[in-house]
Parts: structure tokens; C-alpha cells; sequence
């Protein structure tokens, strides 16, 4: 007898999930699940996207197995961005955790689309942990949403700029980001109106936009700034102009084949802006075996798609935390 309702699945909703596992442990797992990859122990098969136009909305149906890790997993997430004009979270996802061993579900992760954004920002902090300067005075977050949050929440694991910028399309939300950020973090946060002006002060610039035209110009780009473009994960999103991939001095990517495919390279690629065999990967850094950025004039960028493995990285550290709290 095999039926699923014999199963002795365990179901976590999204508080017991946010107790369990925050930012400082999904970067450390993060972390290693990008080593895995570099080293070819892990196994990442092809996303599932889905598009829903009339109601601005997508989905993504991601799963990895970490070699020796005790579980594997399959992910679904989704953005809808009409659904805050409607009082309603823009994004949800849930986890499925099976046993490496026996196969046999083990957990349903209700998360609600946290461990999506959790582990978004993580990537976004180990990008910058690997290429971006170690001082940096201005960081410009690009967008005000849900995941512009988690980027800066990861960011300060890794970076303290003595000053953020946020910018958006609205120009509301980034006052209310700047107040939310400012109090929660301890750190200056404020409004700027005015892209270009954001941009030209930064040191590090992080982009979280589902955007489908370039949003940044590679005139405005300081020497030394790293960019992390995070908002460009399927086919016709883009945040950045394709010469802001030809001036970087180096170009990164989680994965470089799913990037030329779903993120910005598929747009750089394309028009011969950068070839993708120059494109490093991010594990290749994270392991050592590829070199960052050169010095503090270099132009670095980071192009994140988001992959499986960082879903199944996360699910196992929830699965790990599960194991050693008290009953």
C-alpha cells in the first residue's frame, strides 16, 4: 500500500517556517549549494515557466537534488503584480521535500512564498560577497516590492553601506520602503526619485523589477559598482541595457546556459553584447576556481535567475532545523 494519504507526511506552514530558517542560514546553505553545483554534485533539470498575461502573473515550477544531501525537492512559485491593487500578496509557493533515500514525501512546505524570496536575496548576497568592493558607501536597490526587502535584509549579512537609495516606478512605495527599511535595519534609507541620479551613486546596485525594458543605462555606472540583476528569471524580462553587460569587466551568473535563456544574457547574447563562454559561474567563484573582480575600478555584474538548487538547499536547512528543535 503506497497511497499518499498513507504517507506520514509533515505539513509547516509559513510561521514555523520563518522560526525555523531567516536569512543568516539560508545564505550559509545558499552558499553551499552553489559549491555543490561547481563541483557537479548536484543534479538541476529545466525550469517549468508559465505566463498568465491578462492577469500579470507567471509561474515557476523549480526541483534539485544536492548529492549526499538526505532530501531533494520540488518548488512552485508564483508572481501575480496586479494582486496588490487588490489588497493581495504579489507573490506564494509551496515546497514539496521527499526523502533522497526512500523517495517518500516527507514534508509539505506551505510557505507562502517565503522560502522564494528567502533564498532570492541570500544568492543576491553572495553575489555581492564575491564581487562587489569590500567598502561600499552607496547602495541603490532598484524597485520596492517584496523582494527588494530580502535583497537588503541578505545584503547587510555580507555588506554595511552607509547609505541605501531605493527607487520605483511608484514613487509612494519607495517612501514607504525607505521609512520600513530605515527603522527596521538601522540604516540610512531614502528615496530618490530620479534613476539615473540612484544609480550614478552607487557602489553596489541591486535590480528586482519584473521589468521588460532596460531600466539602466551603462553611462550612468560609477567605476567600482557591482550590479546584482535578480528581476530578469524568464523569457522577455530585462532590467538592463545590453552595454551595461559589454562595459562590466566581468560578468557572473548562477547558471550561465538557464541566465542565456531566462535572464539578462538572453537579451546580451542576442545582440552580441557579451558571448556567453565568457560568462563566469557564480559556483566557479564561491569554490575559487575562477578569479573576481580585479580591483576597485572594475565593473562587475551578477545575473540571477534562480535555480533548484537554492530551493533545495533551503528546504533541506528547513528539514535540518526540524530535526534538532525541542518537541
Amino acid at each position: 500500500m503506497n497511497r499518499i494519504d498513507d504517507l506520514p507526511a509533515r505539513v509547516l506552514r509559513e510561521p514555523e517556517i520563518r522560526a525555523l530558517v531567516g536569512p543568516r542560514e539560508a545564505l550559509a546553505a545558499v552558499r553551499q549549494a552553489f559549491a555543490a553545483l561547481a563541483d557537479g554534485a548536484a543534479d538541476l533539470p529545466a525550469v517549468l515557466d508559465f505566463e498568465f498575461p491578462e492577469q500579470r502573473g507567471e509561474a515557476h515550477v523549480k526541483g534539485a537534488y544536492l548529492h549526499g544531501a538526505p532530501h531533494w525537492s520540488v518548488k512552485a512559485a508564483t508572481g501575480f503584480y496586479g494582486n496588490a491593487a487588490h489588497g493581495l500578496p504579489v507573490t506564494d509557493g509551496l515546497s514539496l521535500v521527499f526523502s533522497a533515500t526512500t523517495g517518500r514525501l516527507q514534508t509539505l512546505l506551505l510557505d507562502n512564498g517565503y522560502l522564494t524570496e528567502l533564498r532570492t536575496g541570500s544568492a543576491g548576497a553572495l553575489a555581492a560577497d564575491l564581487l562587489a568592493k569590500p567598502t561600499i558607501e552607496q547602495a541603490t536597490i532598484v524597485g520596492a516590492g517584496g523582494q527588494a526587502r530580502y535583497q537588503l535584509e541578505a545584503l547587510l549579512l555580507v555588506r554595511r553601506p552607509r547609505r541605501v537609495v531605493v527607487w520605483s516606478r511608484t514613487a509612494d512605495a519607495a517612501r514607504r520602503y525607505a521609512a520600513e527599511m530605515s527603522e527596521r535595519h538601522d540604516v540610512e534609507v531614502a528615496a530618490d526619485d530620479d534613476l539615473a541620479r540612484a544609480v550614478r551613486g552607487a557602489d553596489l546596485l541591486v535590480t528586482t523589477t519584473p521589468a521588460r525594458a532596460p531600466l539602466i543605462d551603462a553611462e550612468w555606472l560609477r567605476p567600482g559598482a557591482h550590479i546584482t540583476a535578480m528581476g530578469s528569471d524568464m523569457a522577455g524580462k530585462q532590467e538592463l541595457d545590453t552595454a551595461v553587460l559589454a562595459r562590466a569587466d566581468l560578468v557572473a551568473s548562477d547558471h550561465p546556459p538557464a541566465a542565456a535563456l531566462h535572464g539578462e544574457l538572453q537579451h546580451g547574447v542576442a545582440d552580441g553584447a557579451i558571448r556567453l563562454d565568457s560568462v563566469v559561474a557564480l559556483g566557479e567563484l564561491v569554490v575559487g576556481r575562477a578569479p573576481g573582480r580585479r580591483d576597485d575600478l572594475s565593473i562587475t555584474v551578477a545575473d540571477l535567475v534562480g535555480l533548484g538548487i537554492q530551493d533545495a538547499a533551503v528546504a533541506n536547512a528547513v528539514q535540518a532545523a526540524v530535526a534538532t528543535r525541542p518537541d
